[in-house]
């Protein structure tokens, strides 16, 4: 167990409710006016799922669209706002901010602490990530429809000229409202993990989840305020004449790629280093052995963090940047399988020849290296800079793209749900449909973005409403898959509402962990108490 050993008495089931000198809120109000980092993670994670919720009910209504050639189920320009609205849903207002629910409850618990450092700045974070989402989204409803050139929304697409309407601008502010919640999150999280550890609890004793939390915000950190200046420039290009981007006044609509990238592919270790951490915390627990390679996972981690600053121009070979570039770029863009290698072979070093016990965690933990593995393979096809412009425009980059965040975020996400539910809802989740959804899900996934790759090889491009009738064979498919992953969502959903409510009471630690793999979550009641600890534990 990284952690240590918890020396303190732990706390017992009727742990007082609040801390002292404060009076317990009841009602709406306790959420509303809560500065509780539990019950702000249950709100980032109830929010997360309603715009997950919208963000796969667009791209049902998108592959209805594809499912055959000449199909008018939507017009051309809904098509392009819904496939808009889908990309920045599921980045912006799902992945990132279900990771930051998760670790929001998680980390304090787990480091031994009583909240987070800044309490009432983790209030303010998610509150205004709720009015950037209500705002991108009523854009739907406004005369010209919501922003329609893609998720990257990349000049002179987003130019007054081609994007007239007020969709644009309402998506440029969401972004920023969600931008300045990550970064107070941030700041929140750095200084919570760097200063708030239980005595004893080491750096290299920290959990493994605690660590890539850790390296994410520092990465958003850094990341984000430049997509805030890239954001700002694309604005006051609309609204106050501006050139930043317009080549006929000096502007350069590159110089957008790359401000809008070197945020954006660190975003993609934003949205998945936390699942790695998750999995870290899930196969020693259902393997029965410790994480193997402890140290060399944290180091793993930390250089997949700062290599991932180095590889955004690889999203852009097809622009003609310099040669030398295009090289370096290559480069960098393979070597970051190093430290991803080093992960994956310290999981399977984990499982191997441990006591495996195949529990709804440890099916989808299992299921996510397995599409990782797939999505890391054509990641570095997609470095080499031939292949790269042969399939840039096509759905090859789809499935490229899905295979990392759907296979790797997504798998991981349905993991931690599934982990720390009975720990969140105090509840146990029914464990047979639990099984139905992974198999669903994983199916779905595959039988979706698999076809994908070869459409992309023939030559698909991405980023369109119909087809021609040549790929309308794997357009079949993945709209069928589509169709599988939606029931296995359902299947989900019911699943957590009906253990919400008529679930079984959990235990303090439903899964047994081993002594070496408990974390100090797993020793408080479940649901923990409101200020975590009856007395703070010591690490040894």
């Amino acid at each position: 167990m990284e952690a240590g050993t918890v020396v303190a008495r732990p706390v017992p089931p009727h742990a007082a409710a609040a801390y002292p000198g404060t009076k317990p809120r009841s009602g709406i109000f306790k959420w509303l006016l809560t500065s509780d980092h539990k019950l702000i993670g249950v709100m980032y994670l109830w929010l997360a799922f309603f715009f997950f919720s919208i963000a796969g009910a667009f791209a049902m209504v998108m592959r209805a669209q594809l499912s055959a050639p000449g199909l008018h189920v939507l017009r051309p320009e809904v098509y392009n706002q819904l496939m808009s609205l889908h990309g920045t849903f599921m980045v912006f207002f799902f992945t990132i901010p279900i990771m930051a629910g998760i670790a929001n409850y998680v980390v304090p618990i787990q480091l031994g602490a009583r909240d987070m450092a800044f309490p009432r700045l983790n209030a303010v974070s998610f509150w205004l990530l709720v009015p950037a989402g209500l705002l991108m989204l009523s854009s739907l409803f406004l005369h010209g429809g919501s922003a329609a050139a893609g998720w990257t929304s990349y000049p002179p697409l987003t130019d007054r000229q081609f994007s007239p309407g007020p969709g644009v601008d309402l998506w440029i502010l969401g972004l920023h409202l969600a931008g300045a919640s990550s970064i107070l999150g941030g700041i929140n999280f750095v200084v919570t993990i760097l200063n708030l550890r239980a005595p004893g609890m080491t750096m290299f004793k920290m959990p493994m989840f605690c660590w890539t939390v850790l390296v994410t915000q520092t990465i958003i950190l850094f990341a984000t305020p430049v997509l805030a200046g890239a954001l700002t420039m694309a604005l006051t290009d609309r609204m106050f004449g501006t050139s930043f981007f317009h080549p006929a006044a000096g502007g350069d609509p590159v110089l957008w790629q790359h401000l809008f990238w070197f945020y954006s592919h660190p975003a993609v270790y934003i949205m998945v280093l936390p699942g790695m951490g998750m999995i870290s915390q899930i196969l020693p627990a259902f393997s029965g052995k410790r994480l193997f390679g402890y140290k060399g996972m944290v180091l793993a981690t930390a250089g997949i963090g700062f290599i991932g600053y180095l590889v955004w121009g690889h999203h852009m070979f097809a622009t003609g940047i310099d040669y030398r570039l295009r090289q370096f770029f290559s480069f960098a863009s393979m070597v970051i399988a190093v430290p991803t290698g080093i992960k994956i072979w310290s999981w399977l070093a984990t499982i191997w020849g441990g006591s495996l016990r195949f529990r709804t965690p440890m099916l989808f933990a299992v299921g996510f290296i397995a599409l990782f593995i797939i999505g890391g393979i054509t990641g570095i096809w997609l470095a080499l800079v031939p292949f790269d412009i042969q399939v840039h425009d096509t759905y090859f980059v789809v499935a490229h793209l899905h295979y990392v965040l759907f296979g790797g975020s997504l798998m991981a996400i349905m993991a931690g749900i599934y982990y720390w539910f009975p720990k969140i809802s105090g509840k146990l989740y029914n464990e047979f449909w639990g099984k139905v959804h992974f198999w669903l899900t994983f199916i779905g996934m595959n039988l979706t973005f698999m076809p994908m790759h070869m459409m992309g090889m023939l030559g698909m491009p991405r980023r369109i409403y119909t087809y021609r009738p040549e790929f309308a064979s794997w357009n079949h498919v993945a709209s069928a898959g589509a169709a599988v992953l939606g029931v296995g969502m359902t299947i989900f959903a019911v699943n957590m509402l009906w253990s919400l409510g008529r679930g079984k009471r959990a235990p303090v630690d439903p899964w047994t962990h081993s002594a070496e793999t408990r974390t100090l979550e797993w020793t408080v009641s479940s649901p923990p108490p409101a200020e975590n600890f009856h007395t703070i534990p010591v690490i040894r």
